[in-house]
């Protein structure tokens, strides 16, 4: 910044803010079309993308007169230590979309989101980053800082004071906290009920297939393949925007200590083998096969078996049977070691959490493996 440039008084309380985070908005279509930011809304937008979001065409970088705006990958990035809060880029008529506001310079929550719509599964399949309207956030502040307004939430500032209530209980995990660790406070995470996708992902590669949504159109049972199981495309790695989620060795597999819990990979499963579970120390059973038993060893030499060894040596009866393999009651499980011990295919995980994490929650008062 321009230390000898006088800044406006009371300027430098305030910061600008884009509202908006993704780029759903036709950003790739009008990029380099030559148009204005108006020009490109009133063009209109195409199936599939977001009415309310930022074009990428950055018309708004010419009204801030502290060059602290600029066009990054279709992105509009302000520099917060050259924005003096003048307002000029949030005056009226500047951003067609009105998606940028002023808000404290001390803010430590944002909500980078200005959607509009009312359908929750149009939201994910168009942006990774937009509001869902859940109202779990509005709910968790005890401050009553967090509202939603046109199917989007929105931080009245003057009320909110930095806790982290509403960006741990945001379902899409969009809620930006500068202050606290979400990926150690987060309450649920993501778990891929397979182990043994390794012989459908190969399969599926040598026909030339590159998508789970082109796989599962395919006759499993016919390819000697099983039905339930991961197709190992890697369409829940594409949605991932916390690169949480990986294809290892065939089988998606789930990194939680980076997971945030924001579901967006569940909705991209198109077998539905990919669950949200409390992020808390317990077991959980990597299998969701239904196949007859004298079928399952010749498509998977991963999976389990349905001897019932858990079920029946569960200290807490937390195990039981569902479509021909073993699950886990969450609500139950005490984590110890029995089922994994006397599981003779290995296909009961550990789902470990550190214990600075516990005491982390404990200090957050939220309790030690408290559910959403």
């Amino acid at each position: 910044m321009n230390m000898e440039q006088k800044l406006p008084e009371n300027s430098g309380e305030m910061i600008a803010f884009i509202a908006c985070a993704g780029h759903a908005a036709g950003k790739a279509r009008f990029a380099d079309s030559g148009l204005t930011c108006k020009e490109a809304v009133e063009a209109g937008f195409g199936r599939g993308e977001c009415k309310s979001g930022c074009v990428g065409i950055g018309s708004c970088i010419s009204s801030c007169k502290q060059n602290a705006m600029k066009l990054e990958n279709g992105k509009v990035v302000i520099d917060r230590e050259l924005c003096n809060g003048c307002g000029d880029c949030a005056a009226e008529g500047v951003c067609p979309q009105n998606l940028i506001r002023m808000i404290p310079k001390e803010a430590t929550n944002f909500i980078p989101c200005s959607s509009t719509e009312e359908d929750e599964q149009i939201v994910r399949s168009t942006c990774g980053f937009g509001c869902i309207s859940c109202g779990e956030c509005e709910r968790a502040c005890p401050e009553g800082a967090v509202t939603i307004v046109n199917n989007h939430a929105v931080i009245d500032y003057e009320k909110c004071v930095g806790c982290d209530a509403c960006a741990i209980k945001c379902r899409k995990k969009i809620i930006v906290d500068t202050l606290h660790d979400l990926s150690a406070l987060k309450e649920k995470v993501a778990f891929v009920r397979c182990s043994g996708g390794v012989r459908a992902a190969n399969t599926f590669k040598a026909m030339g297939i590159q998508t789970c949504a082109e796989a599962a159109k395919q006759d499993s049972k016919a390819l000697g393949l099983c039905s339930t199981g991961c197709l190992g495309q890697g369409d829940c790695t594409a949605v991932c925007r916390y690169d949480a989620i990986k294809v290892v060795d065939g089988t998606a597999y789930v990194d939680q200590s980076k997971c945030v819990g924001c579901k967006d990979c569940t909705f991209a499963c198109p077998r539905q083998l990919i669950t949200i579970v409390p992020y808390q120390g317990m077991k959980l059973v990597a299998c969701n096969a239904s196949e007859d038993m004298e079928d399952r060893a010749d498509i998977c030499d991963a999976g389990c078996v349905a001897c019932e060894d858990c079920l029946k040596n569960c200290p807490n009866g937390a195990i039981y049977m569902e479509e021909k393999h073993a699950v886990i009651d969450t609500s139950l499980c005490e984590d110890c070691t029995m089922c994994q011990y006397l599981c003779r295919k290995n296909v009961i995980r550990e789902l470990v959490v550190p214990e600075y994490i516990f005491m982390q929650r404990r200090a957050m008062e939220l309790g030690e493996g408290e559910e959403a």
